[in-house]
């Protein structure tokens, strides 16, 4: 496993920078389908499912996000890095994620109001 705490950008193999890529786009992803599940379960009017789904996909987003943040980190912004197509598909699902989790939370809440 890449170790992510102790990495310095010029040492970072591309197979593990992949795979801590692929564990980003892999926790985005969880993030977004517990957020639709949790619409779906509001919709249905069980709105402590949907809620407990949605800290799952807090905590979910918060482990990609950390892996962000440290990849950033690990960069310092002077382009150590390298950027790749799959590193750049990894950030999309990601702020897709967070972007979607924001609208179902604003959602659920209008359910709940409505019932």
């Amino acid at each position: 496993m890449f170790d992510l705490e102790n990495a310095v950008a010029e040492d970072v193999v591309e197979n593990d920078l992949e795979e801590v890529v692929m564990g980003l786009i892999i926790n985005s992803g969880q993030a977004r389908s517990l957020a639709y599940a949790a619409l779906k379960k509001a919709k249905l009017g069980d709105f402590d499912a949907a809620k407990a789904m949605m800290a799952e996909s807090r905590t979910a987003l918060n482990e990609a996000h950390l892996v962000q943040t440290k990849l950033i980190e690990s960069d310092q912004g002077e382009g150590k890095m390298k950027v790749s197509l799959v590193l750049v598909h990894a950030q999309d699902h990601l702020m897709t994620s967070m972007l979607a989790r924001e609208l179902v939370a604003e959602l659920i809440e209008l359910h709940e109001k409505i019932q």
